[in-house]
């Protein structure tokens, strides 16, 4: 064989080598998944019943910690990591208004109710006239606040506001004359410190120890506030999307979830089995 026949043949040899090694590093890639959350249950439910699935599949999974809620929303946006569970449609519909996103839910998660929470008072009943209470700032988990408050009669909201919208401008009655106070969700439970009253989003009362079970009431969740698993659009549709879809979906999840005291009181989606 003539001398240059061996260095093609080596040529080819390590272009082969070099193609194997791009394809197998794009097929590495393909089946890392980063997730991203906030404080809360939906990290635990998502290791204890979702990532396991997940795994069996080939999916190596890296979760990924968010302290503020529009950074998981960029995050997904920047395509630094591929979906987040922290938040119901409402907000997502806000923060893609507000921030240019274009991001879709995929399905709908087991969700701890918001619930108004109190260190000063055991009832309803033995809170006073004028009492503080902190809410959330942004206004559609204020919305679901006022939906409390308004829900056991002390504050009364302008009829057919929009939750995304909504504000203290809205409440056209306060017979309690309660002392309202927007601040960042993640710090209501710090709040209760000094405050008669908050209402906490119910995960982050589950992140700071709080038991729904201790709320002096919780909101009647309805489906627009059941959190969900959200990627771009354009993702909608890709395996890794449609594969954390079937893994909600799967009676094993279901089994997990409602095996664990810790996550009873959840609204929980609505193609869970019913008993």
């Amino acid at each position: 064989m003539h001398p240059l026949s061996h260095g093609a043949a080596r040529r080819s040899l390590v272009l082969a080598a070099l193609a194997a090694a791009v394809l197998a590093s794009t097929a590495a890639a393909a089946t890392e998944l980063s997730v991203g959350f906030m404080p809360g249950p939906y990290r635990d439910a998502f290791a204890k019943g979702i990532a396991p699935q997940l795994e069996k599949q080939g999916y190596t999974i890296k979760y990924v910690e968010f302290s503020q809620g529009v950074q998981p929303n960029d995050a997904v946006e920047r395509g630094q990591i591929q979906a987040n569970i922290f938040q119901h449609s409402l907000y997502l519909e806000a923060t893609n208004k507000r921030q240019g996103f274009d991001l879709v839910p995929v399905v709908h998660v087991p969700t701890p109710p918001m619930g108004l929470y109190s260190q000063k008072h055991k009832t309803l009943a033995a809170v006073p006239d004028g009492a503080t209470v902190t809410l959330p700032a942004d206004p559609v988990n204020a919305a679901r606040a006022l939906n409390i408050l308004a829900a056991i009669g002390w504050v009364q909201v302008k009829p057919g506001v929009d939750p995304i919208s909504v504000s203290e401008r809205d409440i056209v009655a306060n017979p309690k004359k309660l002392k309202l106070v927007p601040l960042d969700a993640a710090q209501a439970p710090r709040s209760l410190a000094d405050a008669d009253l908050a209402a906490v989003q119910g995960n982050f009362a589950v992140a700071s120890g709080l038991k729904l079970t201790e709320a002096l009431k919780l909101e009647d969740m309805t489906l627009p506030y059941v959190n969900v698993v959200a990627v771009k659009r354009g993702n909608a549709n890709a395996r890794f999307a449609q594969d954390i879809v079937a893994a909600y979906r799967a009676p094993e999840f279901q089994k997990v979830f409602q095996a664990n005291p810790v996550w009873a009181g959840y609204r929980l989606p609505d193609y869970f089995k019913k008993d």
